[in-house]
């Protein structure tokens, strides 16, 4: 080796030092939270639903739950409408040549063979789109903007998540052959964000994509300049019928099963980008593991159900929420809660109880107060996975808010893996929800929702 000068020396010495703690190992975890997070991540991965992956997901899940003490585990498979992805590509053609990277959206069907040559049509937003003439875009190429920003209550991914859900229904009223969007995210990764479309039922179907955020910037710059766009689309996934999927159902049983049942439920299933750490086997291990808390000082009153769902992401109306109503819908259930919103830290809290559950209320509260979760104003409303049972029996819910800030740097993307989940922040969960099992379980009267 070469002599090097001292300063040289000692600036290279940092430098590997400071190279060294980039690439430093994750931390790792301990528990069962950590423990179901990176065993579905490692042993399983990307999760699709209706895909054989899924179906590994569930003999695995069933698998674990078994282990770790559940009663009454089973799978209870079912069919549904899912989608599968295919070979994906984009490039502005003019008036500069660019490559964009993109992802096809769930149920986008495919672009011609040899791909989809057309002009590009900016709007800047989604209101922009719905003012455009009926057939002003035939044969065109639809692009929606509108940038999505961070909040800590994730509330941002209504609005700006409606470019994805509606934009290609609209593009396609418009006679537009193809449509493509700025991701619904927050980040400024070259990574597209993926999720499902919604085309409703008396339009055509049309190839539906997302890109980048910063690619996305490059086409909003180049529509600034005035100059005719042009796109090369290449979009083959397509809408996958009849697919079948499956819930994950366990019990850990209560001191009196003639008490309306706690569910607890997350879903099983996950885009295929990337390994699904944060949506959902997060909140798949959160709600496992809290159920084994609440009850590791002996058996709660009521028992607690645990609902690993089935596509949950393509599954809209005929996802697992709607298949436990069908096979669990005659079954006395008090509150269900859900955790599917990452593994951040839980900051707040939100009620929907009835007004003579006011007492019950303030246990949970003064149970949460000390790991500085607080109320939070407006009314809990659960998840996609246990909404079905929800408005079914009109239950109590309670929803443990996590930070979203930065939730949505991650949703959909490939950077949906486990070096993202923070451990002592996984725990902190698993924590609160303990804390909240623990009085809700363990609630002698009924239990009822507002109004009900």
């Amino acid at each position: 080796m070469n002599h090097l000068p001292p300063l040289r020396a000692a600036l290279l010495a940092g430098a590997l030092c400071a190279s060294t703690a980039v690439f430093a190992a994750p931390q790792q975890g301990t528990g069962v939270a950590w423990d179901i997070v990176e065993g579905i991540t490692t042993e399983i991965g990307p999760r699709p639903a209706g895909s054989p992956a899924e179906g590994r997901a569930r003999a695995w899940g069933e698998a674990r739950l078994k282990a770790l003490g559940f009663s009454n585990v089973r799978v209870e498979e079912f069919k549904t409408r899912a989608w599968t992805r295919g070979p994906e590509s984009a490039a502005l053609t003019a008036p500069y040549a660019q490559p964009l990277a993109i992802t096809a959206l769930g149920f986008s069907v495919p672009t011609p063979k040899g791909g989809l040559k057309a002009e590009l049509v900016y709007f800047p937003t989604l209101a922009a789109l719905e003012a455009a003439p009926d057939g002003s875009l035939k044969g065109k190429v639809a692009f929606i903007d509108h940038a999505m920003r961070a909040a800590q209550d994730g509330s941002g991914y209504g609005p700006y998540g409606n470019v994805r859900r509606q934009g290609p229904t609209i593009a396609s009223r418009k006679g537009a052959a193809g449509v493509v969007i700025r991701s619904a995210g927050t980040d400024s990764h070259r990574n597209p964000h993926t999720g499902v479309t919604i085309f409703a039922s008396d339009v055509t179907p049309i190839p539906a994509g997302a890109v980048s955020n910063p690619d996305a910037d490059l086409v909003a710059r180049t529509a600034a300049r005035g100059k005719p766009m042009a796109i090369d689309l290449r979009l083959e996934g397509k809408p996958f019928p009849d697919a079948p999927s499956g819930n994950v159902i366990a019990d850990l049983p209560g001191r009196d099963p003639s008490l309306p049942i706690i569910l607890v439920g997350c879903h099983l299933d996950s885009w295929d980008l990337g390994t699904g750490a944060v949506d959902d086997a997060s909140g798949c291990a959160i709600v496992t593991a809290a159920a084994l808390a609440a009850q590791k000082d002996g058996q709660t009153l009521r028992t607690i159900r645990v609902l690993w769902s089935g596509n949950e992401e393509m599954g809209l109306t005929g996802g697992g929420g709607a298949h436990y109503v069908k096979m669990h819908g005659s079954e006395a259930h008090a509150v269900a809660m859900e955790s599917d919103f990452g593994a951040d830290r839980v900051w707040q809290v939100k009620f929907n109880t009835a007004a003579q559950n006011k007492p019950l209320v303030d246990k949970v509260k003064a149970a949460l107060w000390p790991m500085g979760i607080v109320p939070h104003e407006g009314l809990a409303d659960g998840g996609e996975d246990v909404s079905a049972i929800i408005a079914a029996q009109k239950l109590a819910v309670i929803d443990l808010g996590q930070d979203g800030t930065h939730y949505f740097d991650l949703h959909h993307t490939p950077d949906d893996t486990l070096d993202k989940v923070d451990p002592a922040a996984l725990q902190q969960n698993v924590d609160a929800w303990a804390a909240v099992l623990g009085v809700i379980a363990n609630e002698p009267g009924t239990i009822g929702k507002a109004g009900a």
